[in-house]
């Protein structure tokens, strides 16, 4: 394993790595972002994961998922990250849970084994729930804010969530966490103004109209979460190793 990581020791020293083999980082949601964040946490040589997530791959994931390949189709994201991760590193520790993390099931999950959580799903129902169980246990939580409807993958920013602005999402999680009296919350954001979809041409027709209430697709690109994801990551590899 020294060889692995070689490389990183060279540059944070071989202390530091051994103390990232320790490190346990629980990822929520195994998609465009949390994929890649899974991804760079494994190359980094963290030693041990708890990832959540009950979606399956599908067609529409190969434009953006690390993850997605014609072979992986109708699989569980998590079991399919699972075995990329150990193909990386062996010796890695990856337990999954084939669930969405809902309020109904947080239970179920021990905060306290964690040294980082990561956000990484979609509604703001279980994002709320997530960052209150992690930081009601003092577990160091980063959460992603949207990255559908974007494609300047330069704008992302670390930042406090009260600190953002433009992102819809962030404005949404700024209201209900100040509600519920959260001080801080580090996310990654864009600050890029979201783009309007165009009509999705794969169920579509000039006489479609969209049903009152469903929600609307949002645009993606391989190369906006990805980012996100990158982002996130390095956040965790430096709190964690203290770098």
């Amino acid at each position: 394993m020294s060889e692995q990581f070689s490389r990183t020791a060279l540059l944070i020293g071989q202390d530091k790595v051994e103390e990232l083999h320790k490190k346990r980082v629980a990822v929520f949601g195994i998609g465009g972002v949390g994929g890649y964040v899974c991804e760079v946490l494994v190359r980094s040589g963290i030693g041990a994961f708890d990832l959540i997530d009950n979606d399956t791959v599908c067609l529409s994931n190969l434009n953006r998922q690390i993850i997605a390949t014609r072979k992986t189709i109708g699989r569980y994201k998590t079991e399919v990250m699972k075995e990329r991760m150990l193909d990386i590193n062996p010796d890695v520790d990856v337990t999954i849970h084939n669930c969405f993390f809902l309020p109904e099931n947080a239970d179920e999950f021990d905060f306290s084994q964690y040294d980082y959580v990561v956000d990484a799903v979609d509604t703001v129902t279980a994002k709320i729930e997530l960052i209150m169980r992690a930081q009601k246990e003092n577990v160091p939580v980063i959460s992603a804010m949207g990255a559908g409807n974007k494609l300047d993958a330069s704008r992302f920013k670390v930042a406090d969530i009260y600190d953002t602005s433009i992102c819809p999402l962030a404005r949404v999680m700024r209201r209900e966490l100040k509600k519920r009296n959260v001080k801080h919350l580090k996310v990654v954001y864009s600050d890029e103004e979201p783009i309007t979809p165009m009509t999705d041409p794969s169920n579509s027709s000039e006489t479609d109209t969209k049903p009152v209430g469903k929600r609307t697709t949002p645009g993606s690109t391989a190369f906006v979460p990805a980012v996100a994801g990158l982002l996130i990551a390095g956040e965790i590899v430096k709190d964690l190793s203290g770098i």
